[in-house]
């Protein structure tokens, strides 16, 4: 059922991090994969992977948040494939933008919007022709954020475009449906990435707490998400569609609480002098 031979799948920000991963995954179900990376060494990197594992690989170097950009892709996959069936829309970032609402200036509140959520729309109409072509047993995935799900404190513009995919998801899928292109969303939470080097970014002497935060124990791995991906596009899910996969390790579910270290569940941690405690 995890076979996508013959399939040709897109997905954007494909040269690190999810976006890797899930064209890797792709690429060992059979799948032609085709990346846009606006990273060149990433972009070069990924290419040569793909063909030493001997997938039928296009790997772009291109800026999604451009639409003359998005046309000259969607017409090199035209040209190579002939269609499309898969299209992951990976691609998001919170640009180090952390504060204060009242803080953020249009030119920040533009670049949040043009990264996590126009380009989405940019680059899904530029591909639905393509799905269309190979339509019915298409898919679209977008790939969105706990963050669109719960409050994130100094992440206003951010949360607020993750969680506008939702209801992008839902509409797209009941106009896409008849046609039998189901459209979906995958939201994780913070997952090991170049974007966000969770290992790096919580101290060594915080990281024995990591199991207390998160009811399965850890935070995500781009594995994880790949494996979400590669599910919802493929005949197991053929009756799922204008849904949310949330892979997050039961963090959206614990909703802020937390087990302390004798197992029991608290959502007030005790403050202390050095700050947080259980």
């Amino acid at each position: 059922m995890i076979d996508f031979n013959g399939k040709t799948v897109l997905v954007t920000g494909g040269g690190a991090g999810i976006g890797r991963a899930t064209a890797e995954a792709f690429g060992h179900a059979g799948a032609h994969v085709v990346i846009a990376e606006i990273d060149v060494a990433r972009a070069d990197d990924v290419r040569h992977a793909l063909e030493a594992a001997g997938v039928n690989a296009l790997v772009v170097v291109a800026d999604v948040t451009q639409a003359d950009q998005v046309s000259a892709l969607a017409q090199r996959i035209d040209e190579r494939f002939g269609g499309l069936d898969v299209l992951v829309n990976n691609v998001g970032d919170f640009l180090q933008i952390a504060k204060p609402f009242d803080s953020y200036s249009d030119d920040e509140i533009e670049r949040l919007y043009a990264i996590n959520q126009k380009q989405v729309f940019t680059v899904t109409r530029a591909m639905l022709q393509l799905l269309r072509r190979n339509a019915p047993g298409g898919s679209i995935l977008c790939v969105s954020s706990i963050e669109g799900f719960r409050a994130i404190p100094n992440c206003a513009v951010y949360a607020a475009c993750k969680a506008a995919l939702t209801g992008f998801t839902r509409s797209l899928a009941l106009e896409l449906g008849p046609i039998g292109i189901r459209v979906n969303l995958i939201a994780p939470e913070t997952t090991e990435t170049p974007q966000v080097p969770v290992s790096m970014m919580i101290a060594p002497e915080h990281r024995n707490h990591i199991p207390h935060w998160i009811p399965l124990g850890r935070f995500g791995m781009p594995g994880d998400v790949a494996g979400a991906a590669l599910f919802l596009a493929s005949p197991l899910a053929a009756w799922i569609t204008g849904t949310t996969l949330h892979v997050d390790g039961g963090a959206l579910a614990a909703a802020g609480w937390y087990r302390d270290p004798k197992g029991f569940w608290t959502n007030i941690p005790v403050i202390s002098g050095n700050g947080f405690n259980f």
